[in-house]
């Protein structure tokens, strides 16, 4: 089990609390059933890293499987460049033997090979399309991000794995590209952003990044709401289109109202619910240390490294959604499904 209490731990959920504090609340955007609230901050970030995308198209990265047979939970990233890259919790890698997303934002070191952990988003695909793995315009879907970040924060805190509840996040793709009349052959989670493309780029396009722009809050139906942080407008601004399709999506899916009468209330209890959360503290994959938080209605997730606040997600539910009782199925039952999926993988 990789959870410590050191100084440097204590410094990392220091720098996280510090960092949410900082952020000021701008005017949001409102578009049929998702609203997204500019976050800004007065700290600065010296970090300099590359993203995964522009490591992918200058070839300085490869991401392959870790062998020719290859390993769901997990994946091999070569990073050549002189500087480290960004991997975004959620972020859809295409190709090899099926479609994956990372399980948790990672700074991948510079001039070596790190192993790191994903989950499939592809579960009826097992076969080569091509060698290795690009990016996309998306990010998993803001639903299915949730539920795999609370899986991955448990496995974390109680086993010391970042896997996911992989059974989880297949039999929400499932439900969600049934409700999106958007199946595939392979159960493929890219369908159902391609089936509606137009539609999710229209919600894309009415939310642009303010220049000094750092983070959102987004909230769904006035019920389901999440936060992302980033240490640099740049960051915030490539990622920005990604979050909002991802949100978009699950307003598409029948799991919002589309009368979103949400209000800045709903995005500042979203940011007391993390900052009232328990913290823990753990060795990050690559560069730097994950900070979990777990609290009422609340969990979240973020890299820090080098005293900063590299990215940090959290999802929460508003005051009018745990009214309904229903904030606490979400991770039910996740040791019996960890259990069958480890059953799954030996066949």
């Amino acid at each position: 089990m990789e959870h410590v209490k050191t100084s440097e731990a204590d410094g990392a959920a220091g720098h996280l609390r510090t960092a949410i504090t900082s952020l000021e609340l701008g005017e949001p955007a409102t578009h049929r059933g998702l609203t997204v609230f500019p976050l800004t901050s007065g700290l600065t970030s010296s970090l300099r890293y590359m993203l995964l995308e522009e490591g992918l198209r200058r070839d300085l990265v490869t991401i392959r499987e870790v062998s020719e047979g290859g390993s769901v939970p997990e994946l091999a990233v070569e990073n050549r460049a002189g500087r480290p890259v960004l991997i975004v919790d959620g972020e859809e890698l295409v190709g090899a033997k099926q479609n994956r997303v990372a399980n948790l934002t990672m700074l991948i070191p510079a001039k070596g090979t790190t192993i790191i952990p994903v989950s499939c988003v592809e579960a009826g695909r097992w076969s080569y399309s091509k060698r290795d793995f690009g990016v996309t315009n998306r990010v998993q879907n803001a639903r299915g991000r949730a539920e795999k970040l609370g899986s991955v924060r448990q496995a974390l805190r109680y086993s010391g794995s970042r896997r996911s509840d992989q059974g989880q996040v297949w039999d929400s793709i499932a439900e969600e590209a049934a409700a999106l009349d958007a199946e595939s052959p392979t159960g493929a989670m890219s369908e159902m952003f391609e089936r509606h493309r137009d539609t999710l780029d229209d919600y894309a396009g009415l939310v642009e990044a303010a220049p000094d722009q750092v983070g959102a809050v987004f909230i769904v139906g006035g019920r389901r709401c999440g936060l992302d942080l980033f240490d640099q407008a740049a960051t915030l601004a490539a990622f920005l289109p990604k979050l909002v399709r991802s949100y978009a999506i699950d307003v598409l899916g029948g799991k919002a109202r589309q009368d979103d009468n949400s209000t800045d209330d709903d995005a500042r209890a979203l940011i007391r619910q993390v900052l009232a959360g328990s913290f823990d503290d753990h060795p990050g994959v690559g560069l730097g240390r994950d900070v979990g938080v777990v609290g009422e209605g609340v969990v979240a997730g973020a890299l820090v490294a080098d005293d900063t606040v590299v990215h940090l997600t959290a999802f929460g539910e508003t005051s009018r959604r745990r009214s309904g009782g229903r904030s606490r199925q979400r991770h039910a039952g996740y040791r019996q499904r960890r259990e069958a999926l480890e059953s799954r993988y030996r066949r």
